[in-house]
């Protein structure tokens, strides 16, 4: 599939992310996010501000709020931003308004996106090949939108976006690639803020996010404005 244009932006350039563009979060806004709908989450409306949760929430009355802000639980929240948590909770039939310091930033940021797709490691190979069904169906282009970058710093996310690329290109060593790849994560201790049991940084958290491709569904995103808000409302379909 070399024919494929992709291009990889960063979460400040997520504004120029055009065609079907994938938003990556793997620790752990994303990861939370599938294992949400894994449990039976109806759909998910991704925020940029802790007031714009709320005031959605105002909205819709019965839905759940998850995100954090540093990292932690944000008082008068549901839910934290720990995917192990959130795989043991009671969603099913809900609809969750989640914020966080970077994946929904990048989602509800990138508004010239023709297609969205909100992913991390847990559902990359499920997005990956509905991404090039839309890219090959409408001759668009894919943008990889890594939403944790630091120019120094290979992350678990800019990790996520190579595998991708290596599955979209019909890479046969992708999960070889990636592999190493989190080993070298893994090695370099970017996991090890998960390792001191504090209850918004479960120890299990490192176990959920890096399931690779178990779930073999894609979160489908769309822009939506009410009241001087703009968010992007989730939903779950299967490949």
């Amino acid at each position: 599939m070399s024919n494929l244009e992709i291009r990889r932006v960063n979460l400040q350039e997520a504004s120029i992310a055009q065609g079907v563009v994938i938003v990556i979060d793997v620790i752990r806004a994303f990861s939370v996010a599938a294992y949400a709908f894994s449990g039976g989450a109806r759909r998910l409306w991704l925020v940029r501000s802790v007031e714009d949760a709320f005031a959605l929430r105002e909205r819709e009355p019965n839905a759940l709020l998850a995100g954090e802000v540093g990292g932690r639980l944000i008082p008068g929240f549901d839910f934290n931003n720990s995917p192990s948590l959130m795989a043991a909770a009671n969603v099913d039939g809900r609809l969750l308004i989640q914020v966080t310091g970077a994946g929904t930033q990048g989602a509800v940021g990138a508004v010239n996106a023709t297609h969205m797709l909100i992913c991390s490691l847990v559902n990359a190979k499920a997005t990956a090949i509905h991404a090039r069904d839309l890219a090959e169906t409408t001759g668009a282009l894919i943008t990889l939108l890594p939403t944790f970058h630091k120019s120094d710093v290979v992350s678990e996310d800019s990790v996520c976006a190579d595998y991708l690329a290596a599955l979209l290109y019909g890479q046969d060593d992708a999960s070889i690639s990636l592999a190493k790849e989190i080993t070298h994560l893994e090695q370099s201790g970017r996991f090890d803020f998960l390792k001191f049991g504090d209850p918004d940084f479960p120890f299990d958290d490192i176990a959920s996010i890096l399931d690779i491709d178990r779930f073999d569904f894609v979160m489908v995103g769309t822009h939506k404005h009410w009241k001087g808000i703009t968010y992007v409302e989730v939903e779950k379909r299967n490949v």
